[in-house]
């Protein structure tokens, strides 16, 4: 068990006072049997008025509403929490599901619903082949296949840092072979989609105290990843970007269909646009003090 905290401050800075809208915060970590969240404070200044409550999804969304004018909008979130997930963890995949392509049950296609479903245009079905591309034969084992396709994304795609928050699609991370770890997401969610799995996007923050994992800033960083549901083992999270399985070093905060439904901050200001400054975002993932 590895107890953590994490600190997220994001700044905003204007250059006149402006009168802010409401602004949606998915700051807090997802509580889980393997990860356990003792408490997560959230400050706001200017002062303002924070309700909660749980997406379709289940993650726990904050909307903070602003009654005056600041020239400077500042979000801390300061979570403490224990990681409980063994570093090279065995999949109890159901035996009906050990090989692809397999059936899933009518409850598991009906409440897969749309997360089966490719998320991006693919109409000359380019996805589609690279993804077939990994399938070895009439049956492939269900755990390879994943791992190969999430193998595929980080051997043929260049990791590079964005600061366009807009995910790529994945026919342009693959006309371009470079993306960032939200482009690795997104394309390794549709590629495995479009070979009839149901995906989901997940947004959070990447331990690294090694400091040797791609993507990541200093002991750790906001991050993308994904899980693929598979019977019997559930939701398996693989992190395309640095080759990972099972999700030991990743803290999950939100998880959707899209990867724009996990945006850590967003809401808008009124007022003139040119007075927008700068946006500063902090994270930092540290052992908690014994």
């Amino acid at each position: 068990m590895t107890t953590l905290t994490v600190h997220h401050r994001t700044t905003y800075r204007y250059r006149a006072p402006m009168v802010f809208g409401p602004h949606r915060l998915i700051l807090r970590p997802r509580e889980s049997r393997t990860l356990r969240l003792h408490t997560h404070d959230l400050a706001i200044s200017p002062t303002g008025i924070v309700t909660w409550a749980h997406d379709v999804a289940g993650n726990a969304v904050a909307t903070a509403t602003f009654a005056g004018q600041a020239d400077t909008l500042v979000i801390d979130s300061v979570a403490e929490l224990t990681l409980d997930v063994d570093e090279w963890p065995v999949f109890p995949i159901a035996a009906s599901a050990t090989t692809y392509p397999f059936l899933l049950s009518e409850d598991e296609m009906t409440d897969l619903g749309a997360l089966r479903l490719q998320a991006y245009l693919d109409s000359a079905g380019q996805l589609r082949d690279w993804a077939q591309g990994f399938v070895a034969g009439m049956r492939t084992d269900t755990l390879s296949l994943l791992k190969d396709v999430s193998n595929g994304v980080v051997a043929q795609i260049v990791y590079e840092e964005r600061d366009d928050e807009a995910a790529q699609t994945p026919v342009e991370t693959l006309a371009r072979g470079r993306g960032s770890c939200r482009d690795f997401a997104v394309l390794f969610v549709d590629a495995v989609r479009s070979l009839g799995f149901g995906a989901r996007i997940v947004s959070g923050y990447l331990y690294d105290p090694d400091r040797d994992a791609v993507g990541s800033a200093g002991a750790g960083s906001t991050h993308a990843w994904a899980e693929v549901y598979v019977p019997g083992a559930g939701w398996i999270m693989f992190d395309p970007t640095n080759r990972s399985v099972g999700g030991f070093n990743l803290i999950p905060v939100a998880v959707a269909r899209h990867i724009r439904q996990t945006m850590p901050v967003s809401g808008s200001f009124v007022g003139d646009a040119a007075a927008f400054e700068t946006l500063d975002v902090k994270v930092t993932v540290d052992r908690a003090s014994e």
